[in-house]
């Protein structure tokens, strides 16, 4: 049974999450659909908890108390992701990552190596901007084309290699085809010789975080990409049944 004063305040967090971690008292009404007087109530239990701050200009931001929180959460779920991270080498023979986003940013919370001598690292805690990797297509493609063009506005879509992608209607019809195909690619569009193939990780209906797997570009293009795709969903589905449950993890 949920609590309905808990469900509006994490609605709350959640939409200025949505919105980069800041955002008007219209943009939040207009995301939770909730009275401007229950969100303001909420908003001053948040405020006097530092879970949000006003800013000068009267709008509301994620506030510091949530850092604290979400270091800790970061790390215990990439402990929890490590077993299927693990099935992901095994099935790829490369690196698997586990990303989230965290405001515009796209943060690597966890990773197990390939075996092999020539492999891929990204350093967890990493940040990146989402446009040019493959992850950050994955946690994009849940959004609404309006909140995903809204973000690049907002940090730009520099080019990293010849491969990025660099144009908002570019992106929003790759966007469109990670929905359709379940599955998000980065052809050398990060870093050069590096290929990337991405899935989502549910939580429900939301989309919580991507897992990858990456290596060598003629390594990866080796690999059947709808057939790895296919496994890789599974293990992410696992996943997300651990991260979504009621029991003792």
């Amino acid at each position: 049974m949920s609590v309905q004063s808990v469900d509006r305040a994490l609605d709350v967090l959640e939409a200025l999450a949505a919105h980069g971690g800041e955002a008007g008292l219209s943009e939040i009404a207009a995301r939770t659909g909730l009275p401007y007087g229950t969100i303001h109530r909420l908003l001053q239990t948040l405020l006097s908890r530092g879970y949000v701050r006003q800013e000068s200009d009267r709008r509301y931001a994620l506030g510091g108390a949530l850092v604290r929180l979400g270091g800790v959460a970061e790390r215990m779920v990439g402990v929890w992701a490590r077993p299927y991270l693990t099935r992901m080498v095994e099935l790829s023979g490369e690196t698997a990552n586990l990303a989230v986003l965290e405001g515009d940013f796209i943060v690597y919370v966890a990773q197990v190596p390939s075996p092999r001598r020539l492999r891929m690292f990204a350093e967890v805690g990493r940040r990146v901007l989402p446009h040019s990797t493959a992850v950050g297509k994955v946690l994009l493609a849940d959004r609404a084309d309006g909140e995903s063009m809204a973000l690049f506005e907002r940090t730009g879509m520099p080019r990293r290699t010849a491969n990025t992608i660099t144009s908002h209607e570019a992106m929003r019809q790759e966007l469109a085809t990670v929905r359709s195909r379940g599955y998000a690619m980065d052809l050398g569009e990060e870093e050069l010789g590096v290929h990337c193939l991405a899935v989502p990780v549910r939580d429900g209906a939301r989309v919580v975080a991507a897992m990858s797997v990456s290596g060598p570009a003629e390594r990866i293009d080796a690999l059947d990409r709808d057939e790895l795709a296919e496994g890789m969903r599974k293990i992410a589905l696992d996943f997300g049944r651990e991260l979504g449950s009621d029991e003792p993890l």
